[in-house]
């Protein structure tokens, strides 16, 4: 039987609406109805993991450099937008567990750290969201990071993530564990969609940002979709995503 999934995930906390990978964003995403939220984990230059996208600081804060090598100090001062900080892993998690939010964590580890990342993010994963009602979901471009997860957090649920999906795919979720596949809604093919579904497998795809495609998208066989466009999808959202 195919996982029960929410329809519809809030990209990088709050989509265009807020500052990516903050806890604004995720505290927005779930006034405006979503019950799932997905964000990148990183680590600092002391090994912390927190909120972040890209490697470099550039874009999404007034900082500079790499991430891998800025320390705490530095990073946990920055503006990420609008006044807000760069969150830690453990503030995102509590304040997913407070909101009932799924968490969808995208381990994203800098050039090198795989399998640092991957260690960290796993253990406390587990630690995070023990006992909790609503349980995360772990995805990553990195197979190395999941098969990490999949043997220091085996309860954690994992999803592969791809752009376009190579022919194999079935066979490395099964490798992984895993109970979804991620990919690009514009490369995502019927082969694909018909292989998951008759595995009952979900497919989730991303960055889904018109109706007219989330449409065409759940016809096909789409089960969830990551949106930076909140404020189009909130009536689904609401209507839709009523659990996992």
């Amino acid at each position: 039987m195919k996982p029960a999934l929410p329809r519809w995930f809030a990209h990088r906390g709050g989509g265009v609406l807020a500052p990516e990978n903050t806890l604004a964003g995720i505290r927005l995403a779930a006034r405006l109805g979503y019950v799932a939220v997905e964000f990148d984990v990183m680590l600092s230059g002391d090994g912390t993991p927190v909120l972040i996208h890209d490697e470099t600081l550039e874009r999404t804060t007034n900082g500079q450099g790499l991430v891998a090598e800025t320390p705490d100090a530095v990073l946990f001062s920055l503006d990420a937008g609008q006044g807000e900080t760069i969150p830690g892993f453990a503030e995102a998690a509590a304040l997913c567990r407070e909101l009932g939010l799924l968490a969808n964590i995208e381990i994203k580890p800098s050039a090198g750290q795989d399998e640092r990342t991957a260690c960290l993010v796993a253990e406390l994963t587990k630690t995070y969201w023990q006992g909790a009602r609503v349980q995360p979901l772990i995805s990553s471009f990195s197979l190395p990071a999941l098969e990490i997860a999949r043997d220091l957090a085996p309860e954690i649920r994992r999803g592969v993530l791809y752009e376009a999906v190579p022919a194999n795919w079935a066979s490395e979720l099964r490798r992984l564990g895993a109970i979804s596949l991620h990919c690009d809604a514009d490369l995502l093919n019927d082969k694909v969609l018909d292989e998951a579904a008759a595995l009952d497998v979900p497919v989730l795809c991303y960055t889904v940002n018109w109706e007219k495609q989330a449409k065409i998208l759940f016809e096909r066989g789409v089960s969830a979709v990551f949106t930076d466009r909140l404020d189009l999808f909130v009536p689904t959202a609401k209507a839709e995503c009523g659990g996992q």
